[in-house]
């Protein structure tokens, strides 16, 4: 069975539910968002239950999302009003909202919580989703081909790979990438603290490694550590855990107590040869991993989607 479409998006995640959004609420083409995993829209909100992937979504990202109706309620993120970046021989630098002439520096959100928002207005357009995996691609000057899991046949004028810094898309367009490991890993965990943040994020810079407090709901707060040995915070007790997190920030919201178990990720600097190929084109983590200490990876996703949706909109033929 074959079907056509004008625009394939591989990967629902943020960049590309909120590009196939801005698309099918433009309805100029038919297109189809294909993600075998459907985004969570219930029972997000329970109080003892955070996700541990956390965003720092930036003002114009915030205006992007809610412009398409697809930003969520507040009640589950927290509003940035101040950064204070600290070195550890004395050096320190702050900066907040109101000298940027800001509402807020930006939104701290889960991951799960920001993506339903998009999925949830998403399911009111035109837009077509297809809950089945891509095993095989091909293109040539006159259309792209995806063949799925189920043998179902794809044709498009456009293929959009939304699919992750481990793109199978890239892969499978024979695009390649210079990998960078940074020698670092990310260890991330969400805490109650003994003290309210008051929207402040906090860094401190250290010799062997960045550690990160970014502002949760109430006084609850999500830890971002890069570090060139996760193990060791890992193996740690919860107890033990929150004892060193609050020492190596200096005790500035008290004492902690775990919310989420630790988890680690490599760091990585990801480049890939090109972004685009035939009747290709790659956005998000698949066209550019970056270190999160700026929090700027999904920034740059979504502004990839307002780019591609921008450039897409001006297209007679979107290949």
């Amino acid at each position: 069975m074959q079907t056509h479409y004008d625009i394939v998006i591989v990967g629902g995640g943020l960049v590309g539910a909120s590009l196939a959004l801005a698309l099918g609420q433009a309805d100029r083409f038919r297109v189809a968002l294909l993600e075998p995993r459907p985004a969570r829209l219930e029972g997000l909100d329970q109080p003892d239950d955070w996700d541990a992937r956390v965003y720092a979504v930036s003002p114009a990202n915030q205006r992007f999302l809610a412009s398409m109706d697809a930003w969520p309620d507040m009640s589950r993120m927290a509003a940035v009003s101040k950064m204070d970046v600290r070195g550890d021989v004395g050096g320190r630098i702050e900066f907040d909202a109101a000298g940027a002439g800001a509402g807020a520096l930006a939104w701290i959100a889960e991951n799960r919580w920001v993506l339903a928002g998009i999925w949830r207005a998403l399911r009111e357009t035109p837009v077509e989703i297809l809950h089945e995996r891509p095993v095989a691609f091909e293109s040539d000057h006159g259309r792209a081909a995806l063949t799925l899991n189920d043998g179902r046949l794809l044709t498009a004028r456009l293929v959009v790979g939304c699919d992750g810094a481990n793109s199978w898309l890239r892969s499978e367009a024979g695009i390649d990438i210079r990998v960078s490991p940074y020698g670092h890993s990310g260890v991330v965990a969400n805490f109650l603290c003994e003290r309210d943040h008051g929207g402040v994020a906090h860094q401190w810079f250290t010799g062997d490694g960045v550690l990160a407090y970014l502002p949760l709901p109430e006084r609850r707060m999500s830890m971002v550590w890069s570090c060139a040995d996760p193990e060791r915070l890992l193996a740690l007790s919860g107890d033990e855990l929150c004892r060193q997190v609050a020492e190596r920030g200096q005790f500035t919201l008290g004492q902690l107590s775990l919310l989420t178990p630790a988890q680690a990720f490599p760091l990585r600097l990801i480049r890939p040869a090109q972004v685009i190929g035939t009747r290709l084109v790659l956005a998000g983590d698949a066209a550019h991993t970056i270190h999160p200490l700026a929090g700027q990876g999904v920034n740059l996703g979504f502004g990839d989607a307002i780019l591609l949706a921008k450039l897409l909109a001006q297209a007679d033929d979107p290949g």
